[in-house]
């Protein structure tokens, strides 16, 4: 079992110095994966309904200081060597995806091949309205999107032609380092979430889910991968608990989760950050993961 950590991009998370302790503290600790969210706009009194609480309501003060994921995962690779850097999520349907396509490779090439590139459709209207994108048909548009950027980094000379994207004989390097490939992994809870994981993900990221309702959601992740015809062992899941314990790992591993994520914000102190994360470390990373990563 692997254990991630999504702690950086946010409130104290977003100042260098920290993301550099957290970074380091998290490779040093055991730690498989290092985790970072997006939203380009937050608004005061949004309208729309946050998906990931029980009151609808985002636990992000809108006046937060939230860094561009990619960007903010750039800056933890050049602070490690070896933990691996996901993006959870990556609102897809608000990127053009030809620059999506470039900005993901290249943080994996900076990186030596450690990026995978979480997306979600989105939530808030309000977001999309302030970037002039349409809310409706979101996820039609993730779906087309992630097409056209498998066909950017798996091409020398990419053409697509969809409903949202076109391009025609372009070069758009660098490739990602692992045979021109990175990792999707598709964000949600919902049933939709789970049909779009089966239908386009190499793996699937349940956020702030209870314990218990992660059988059930893995046990229908499967069935709809067997419905396409696909294994459901081909696909990575992580979730982020609601309710997360240490025991609880073993239960968790039987279902087929592959990665627990830690959620939370770190100190605004370096020095008081990489102590928060040793003793995350400490309490949820196995021993040998620990030896791993010092070795």
């Amino acid at each position: 079992m692997r254990i991630g950590l999504h702690a950086l991009g946010i409130d104290a998370g977003a100042q260098p110095e920290v993301i550099r302790a957290v970074a380091r503290a998290a490779e040093s600790g055991g730690f498989a994966t290092l985790w970072a969210g997006e939203h380009v706009v937050l608004v005061d009194k949004p309208r729309s309904r946050y998906p990931y609480s029980a009151d609808g309501r985002i636990g992000v003060q809108s006046d937060a200081d939230w860094l561009d994921p990619l960007l903010c995962l750039t800056y933890a690779a050049a602070a490690t060597t070896t933990i691996g850097l996901a993006t959870g999520v990556l609102l897809l349907p608000e990127h053009n995806p030809v620059r999506a396509a470039k900005q993901a490779a290249t943080l994996d090439v900076l990186s030596g091949g450690r990026l995978s590139l979480g997306v979600g459709i989105g939530w808030s209207a309000e977001e999309f309205a302030a970037m002039g994108i349409p809310f409706a048909r979101r996820a039609r548009r993730t779906a087309e999107y992630v097409a056209a950027i498998r066909t950017l980094w798996a091409d020398d000379v990419a053409s697509f032609s969809g409903e949202f994207t076109r391009f025609d004989a372009i070069r758009v390097n660098p490739k990602p380092v692992r045979r021109r490939r990175i990792p999707v992994i598709v964000g949600g809870n919902s049933d939709a979430a789970l049909r779009r994981a089966a239908a386009i993900g190499d793996g699937w990221y349940g956020f702030n889910i209870p314990a218990g309702a992660v059988p059930e959601r893995v046990a229908a992740l499967a069935g709809q991968c067997e419905r396409l015809g696909r294994s459901a062992r081909d696909l990575t899941v992580a979730v982020a608990l609601a309710d997360g314990r240490p025991g609880m790992l073993p239960d968790l591993a039987e279902t087929g989760v592959t990665e627990v994520v830690l959620v939370g914000t770190p100190p605004a102190d370096p020095g008081a950050a990489a102590a928060w994360v040793e003793e995350l470390a400490a309490t949820w990373v196995p021993d040998e993961d620990v030896a791993a990563a010092d070795g």
